[in-house]
């Protein structure tokens, strides 16, 4: 591959599309940006490393934006760190990133942060949800993250998936805090469990507002709309869900913190290169 990557830097943008056209792209092949600064794509392609010169760290964008990268750690629904994160980075496209810089300009004057919890997300990350959804004797923390699911359901129920639109760069899972709000304390593994649904005075300690649940909780309490999460609860999840539409964010009804960015910059490419700094340095 590194040949052929170096082949079809030398060739002109007629012959590199000639060339995308009429020939399959294979999974984790690495395709070369246009000279224009668009990146010749075919739909469906998993594309690995570097990332196109659309994706940035939105810390680039907008450094006031609070990151938690749960996947970073062991506080998820594995209970390990996944695979293809090497640095607690947000990493969106552009237009992603400067939608939820506009997004937090608005909260901010109303008290509030932004915090994301999760953004790009390799196919290798995908690739190790799957791998454990199938290990049906790794359950440690169920007690958390899916009481009341059984993990033999997780796929048919719609939890884990082969793809994610995380992968194409333009969604993100994040919450609201109010400011100036001090840090979550770090999990520690090992530590007591406690249902994502329980009332907020009892799961694990996030800074965030009340959303109902904790993030990434397999439960339909998870619904944005579920009508059994009402008061306040509600209320702070229309206030996240108002202020990111204002944006052009469309939630996924069926978790209140995943939020895409319209029209997404990749619509039918998954992308797989490792979140770092790395995978945003030395492109061309």
């Amino acid at each position: 591959m590194p040949r052929l990557a170096a082949a079809l830097r030398g060739l002109t943008v007629a012959a590199t599309a000639f060339a995308l056209t009429s020939a399959a792209v294979s999974p984790g092949a690495a395709i070369q940006p246009r000279p224009s600064g668009g990146t010749a794509l075919a739909p469906g392609t998993t594309v690995s490393a570097p990332a196109p010169r659309e994706f940035v760290a939105l810390r680039d964008v907008d450094p006031t934006i609070r990151q938690e990268m749960r996947y970073f750690t062991p506080h998820n629904f594995m209970g390990v760190p996944v695979t293809g994160y090497r640095q607690p980075l947000c990493i969106l496209t552009r237009d992603a990133a400067r939608a939820l810089h506009r997004a937090q300009r608005s909260f901010v004057r109303q008290g509030y942060t932004l915090k994301v919890y999760d953004c790009y997300r390799p196919q290798r990350a995908v690739n190790h949800f799957v791998d454990w959804a199938k290990d049906l004797g790794d359950q440690r923390m169920k007690g958390e993250f899916y009481p009341r699911v059984d993990k033999s359901a997780l796929f048919r129920d719609g939890y884990i998936a082969e793809k994610s639109g995380h992968s194409r760069g333009s969604t993100v899972d994040l919450t609201l805090v109010r400011l100036p709000g001090p840090p979550t304390r770090p999990y520690i593994p090992g530590e007591p469990l406690t249902r994502c649904y329980a009332p907020q005075k009892e799961r694990f300690p996030d800074n965030s507002l009340d959303m109902g649940t904790g993030f990434d909780c397999f439960d339909t309490l998870a619904h944005t709309l579920d009508p059994r999460v009402q008061g306040r609860q509600r209320a702070n999840r229309l206030l996240l869900k108002q202020g990111l539409e204002r944006a052009g964010f469309r939630n996924y009804d069926k978790e209140w913190w995943h939020y895409t960015f319209t029209p997404e910059t990749f619509p039918d490419t998954y992308f797989d290169f490792p979140v770092s700094r790395r995978s945003l340095s030395g492109r061309h």
